[in-house]
């Protein structure tokens, strides 16, 4: 008789500690993925004029800013460096996440739409781009956002299109990457 409620006691013991060590394990998990980030590159602006470069990194990361925190697992590092979005150098990537602790990397432009004649006369309106990478430099998918066909808007400032864009094309990067299941970024709603 002893020799069972010893066997019952060591048995309950084990099973006690190990459902205790199962959480345990899952919130450190999840710590884990709190603590991703992804790297937003200035992007390529079009057309090439030194004076709406600066205005239009700032808008394009006041609307980064504004709509990754509906990302619950990911923190937004901004790298100060130019990298054409038509030719990727996947080793740039590579050394950007390595040295960031990133896991994701993107490759915006913004394209404004030439009107009239002249060479500086644009519109307000834009097309957001954006190319998605993984820290292993593999590229993931691909979007844009026309803030012209979405949105027929004909009057607004430039800095509200590029918000405008920005957001769209971020919520196009997530509809497409859970299309594909390659990488889950899951918002909030």
């Amino acid at each position: 008789m002893m020799n069972h409620l010893y066997l019952f006691a060591l048995g309950t013991f084990f099973l006690f500690t190990g459902c205790q060590s199962l959480p345990a394990q899952n919130i450190s998990a999840k710590k884990d993925l709190k603590n991703q980030n992804i790297i937003y590159f200035n992007p390529e602006v079009f057309p090439d004029i030194d004076e709406i470069k600066e205005p239009t990194n700032t808008a394009f990361y006041a609307a980064v800013s504004e709509r990754v925190p509906s990302f619950k697992n990911y923190n937004v590092l901004r790298v100060d460096t130019y990298v054409p979005f038509d030719n990727v150098d996947v080793d740039v990537i590579k050394e950007y996440c390595k040295n960031n602790n990133a896991q994701l990397a993107v490759v915006p432009k913004v394209k404004y739409f030439k009107v009239g004649v002249g060479k500086y006369v644009f519109s307000n309106q834009v097309i957001i781009s954006m190319k998605l990478y993984d820290s292993m430099g593999n590229f993931l998918t691909e979007t844009y956002y026309d803030t012209y066909k979405k949105n027929a808007r004909i009057l607004g400032s430039a800095e509200n299109s590029i918000k405008i864009g920005a957001m769209g094309a971020l919520t196009n990067l997530g509809k497409s990457l859970k299309k594909s299941k390659t990488y889950s970024i899951a918002a909030e709603n």
